[in-house]
């Protein structure tokens, strides 16, 4: 009897044991992009909306955990990173035809097109020169700044704009404190916190003025990571249906400081050329875009 308790002891170990482990494989590890530095703000929200499309598709496909990557990569090696799966799940990053034959996007725009949405950050001395442009002839008399592997380069080239490409983020910010180029658009979800937290530069937000041209902002996951693809797809049309994806967007701090401060209704919008635009971008899906400039209802703060 004694024996027969001691195998049945050991047996139900077994069997807790081999459930826990069951249960611990099961749970699916999304590791996402690190962001730059300390004073990276700018995917807060991506994060959230990340956890968001997860918790919707939790009955369907179970638990997970999110883990950021151990170090910040550019978006170019990001997006490599994906076919590898040594690093990253799961990338967001602005949409075109050459990122889109690399990686599988997930077609629902992360930031309701806001994103094609550019203000520009000048130096402070050169705010008159700047509230004086109403065309783009004018801007083609100055020189951009960019990432070195943003995709708004080549729209803005397509443009006739002038270009200085930087190999990092944040030194952009200085390459334009020292005249290198002469304004640097951002997008308007980004450009308040960056220009808040560098409190020591002259530098500002070009008064009166915002840049427009059609984009859209996707996760995406590896090639042949159909799966992941599924799973965020899901969830993020399920937060669409329910309101949750319009509230977390409304309501997420970043843009509601950056709608009210923008004021995108009183502003001149100079409209350029998007040629990377992939031609399967849902346009025909109004619930997916917001137009800040357009807007007459309660959303828009500052009405």
């Amino acid at each position: 009897m004694r024996q027969w308790c001691l195998r049945t002891g050991v047996l139900f170990t077994c069997l807790i044991c081999s459930v826990i482990a069951s249960t611990a494989a099961a749970t699916e590890v999304i590791r996402y992009p690190a962001p730059a530095g300390e004073r990276d703000l700018r995917d807060l929200y991506l994060v959230e909306l990340l956890r968001l499309a997860l918790d919707k598709t939790l009955a369907s496909h179970g638990p997970y955990q999110m883990e950021p990557a151990a170090e910040p990569l550019s978006q170019s090696r990001a997006l490599a990173e994906l076919a590898s799966g040594r690093a990253l799940d799961v990338v967001w990053a602005m949409t075109s035809i050459e990122r889109e034959q690399r990686a599988r996007p997930v077609r629902i725009p992360l930031r309701k097109g806001l994103l094609g949405y550019r203000l520009l950050i000048i130096r402070t001395e050169d705010s008159d020169w700047f509230d004086s442009v109403i065309s783009l002839d004018q801007l083609r008399e100055v020189r951009a700044g960019q990432g070195h592997d943003w995709p708004d380069s080549d729209i803005l080239i397509a443009n006739g704009l002038h270009v200085l490409r930087a190999s990092s983020y944040d030194s952009l910010f200085l390459m334009l404190e020292q005249g290198r180029f002469d304004y640097l658009p951002r997008g308007l979800t980004e450009i308040w916190a960056e220009i808040d937290q560098r409190p020591e530069m002259a530098i500002t937000v070009a008064p009166a003025l915002l840049l427009y041209y059609p984009t859209a902002s996707y996760f995406f996951v590896a090639p042949d990571n159909t799966a992941l693809a599924e799973r965020l797809t899901q969830g993020l049309e399920a937060a669409l249906k329910d309101g949750s994806f319009d509230r977390l967007f409304f309501e997420f701090p970043q843009h509601r400081e950056a709608l009210e401060r923008t004021q995108a209704h009183g502003r001149r919008v100079l409209i350029l050329e998007n040629p990377l635009l992939p031609p399967q971008t849902p346009l025909h899906r109004p619930e997916l875009w917001y137009r800040p400039e357009t807007d007459t209802t309660a959303r828009q703060p500052g009405r």
